[in-house]
């Protein structure tokens, strides 16, 4: 027993001393360096506590979702198409109709059951019905549509008062911003997204006509229609498109801003068709190489290069030479700024322009008018044709060329299309006002125009085709 305790005595000792030596002469030194405020690291070390706190800001979504998916509904379009012909219809001569289905997402805005959609989510519908959250389904009627914007309006005629999404003021809407995309993709009910606002007054088309919100949150086939909301729940847009290769989402997406989509509807709503209203000038969104070439110092705002006669600008004062930067204080860099803000108004609404001239930043404000003129670039500047100019070549419809493109000016008065002639038709189609062009070259198909109806000045009425 002895032996035993003198081992374990013997075998502490000997521990202590071997953990005694390291300490003392093995262990490496722990220095703590202590840098001044004032000091300039080459290394700047990351907060843990910033990371803590960034998460713990985080916003929560579940309320916003909340708000948004009994709001938000299924859209099912039922169209008639003629198909592909077998060849037993192409022997027979016939054309055999066949139903299409095609789905997309849409936007309770009251209890009364109106909806907001895209336009191309019910374009050609033969039949419309909604589905709710709760899997009620519904017959719709379409109220209204745009396609310029790609805004339609719905009505449905429920038993009860409908959960609706309230609007809220896209230009206060900023980059970074957290938003979330609600709507149906691939058939999936109230399926919800997030991600940020990436970028605003985006135009897809190239023509400045277009003013969309970006954002990352995943949109696909199917969420067409469907609701953009802040993390309140507030409707600031409606979605509407991908970018994408490959048909499905791939990092980005767009949506119509919900002041525009809010003036369309309610258009519709009141006068049964939309109002557009024109600043009435024609521009260039500057950089360094266009300042240059214009001889100015700013590489921000829009250049006047034009004002069309009889417009709001021309009777505000505005002239070519003009740089536009800022509309209702909101700053203007691109040409969409000022597209995306005019979009959401009337005609005879007012906005507060600053324009620089001169070396001084003027406070201009101007009325805006109803849009009389547009531009068809094979031809020229087209304008409503007045009811004296259409009895003059016995007509019920068309439009007067004001203005020959340049570039083919020869060539048409050469064939003897000279200012004052009247187009009457596009692509097949009947052109009663300029509306007819805008909608035409808004549409997705279109691409050039492969046939002009033209009534010369002499009184001779030509088709003209492109190839």
């Amino acid at each position: 027993m002895k032996k035993i305790l003198l081992l374990v005595l013997v075998s502490a000792l000997g521990g202590a001393l071997t953990l005694g030596a390291y300490k003392l002469f093995l262990e490496p030194e722990n220095q703590v360096i202590v840098t001044s405020a004032s000091a300039n690291p080459t290394f700047l070390p990351t907060s843990n506590v910033a990371g803590l706190s960034a998460i713990s800001e985080a916003p929560d979504f579940a309320l916003a979702a909340e708000n948004t998916i009994n709001a938000v509904v299924h859209v099912k379009n039922v169209s008639i198409s003629s198909g592909q012909m077998t060849m037993q219809d192409l022997f027979m001569g016939r054309s055999t109709p066949r139903a299409q289905m095609g789905t997309g997402s849409g936007v309770i805005v009251n209890a009364d059951g109106y909806i907001i959609t895209n336009n191309h989510v019910i374009n050609n519908a033969n039949e419309l019905s909604v589905t709710l959250n709760n899997n009620k389904t519904y017959k719709a009627e379409i109220v209204g549509s745009d396609s310029k914007t790609d805004i339609a309006l719905l009505k449905i005629d429920a038993d009860e008062d409908l959960p609706f999404v309230t609007f809220a003021d896209s230009d206060e809407v900023k980059v970074g911003e957290w938003v979330l995309a609600v709507g149906n993709p691939f058939n999936l009910t109230s399926t919800v997204t997030a991600g940020i606002i990436s970028a605003k007054a985006r135009d897809l088309s190239g023509t400045s006509s277009q003013s969309f919100i970006q954002t990352d949150a995943a949109v696909n086939p199917g969420n067409s229609g469907g609701a953009l909301v802040n993390t309140r729940g507030e409707l600031i847009g409606i979605n509407t498109a991908i970018s994408s290769q490959t048909g499905s989402y791939v990092g980005y997406s767009f949506a119509v801003p919900s002041n525009i989509a809010r003036r369309v509807i309610e258009d519709i709503m009141e006068y049964g068709n939309v109002q557009n209203g024109i600043l009435g000038i024609s521009g260039t969104a500057l950089n360094s190489a266009l300042s240059k070439e214009f001889g100015v110092t700013d590489t921000e705002g829009i250049y006047v290069d034009s004002v069309i006669e009889a417009s709001g600008a021309e009777k505000a004062g505005i002239q070519k030479g003009d740089i536009i930067k800022e509309i209702d204080n909101i700053k203007v860099s691109k040409f969409a700024d000022l597209t995306g803000h005019i979009n959401a108004k009337r005609v005879n609404d007012k906005v507060l322009l600053k324009v620089y001239r001169d070396g001084e930043l003027k406070t201009v404000n101007v009325t805006l008018t109803r849009n009389e003129t547009t531009i068809l670039p094979v031809i020229g500047t087209l304008k409503n044709a007045s009811k004296e100019q259409l009895k003059k070549y016995d007509l019920k419809y068309g439009l007067v060329i004001i203005n020959l493109n340049e570039d083919n000016k020869e060539d048409w008065e050469e064939d003897g299309v000279k200012e004052g002639s009247i187009v009457t038709a596009l692509n097949g189609k009947e052109l009663k006002s300029i509306e007819d062009i805008e909608n035409l070259k808004s549409n997705r198909g279109y691409k050039f125009p492969y046939s002009i109806g033209i009534v010369k000045n002499n009184g001779e009425r030509i088709t003209y085709r492109f190839r």
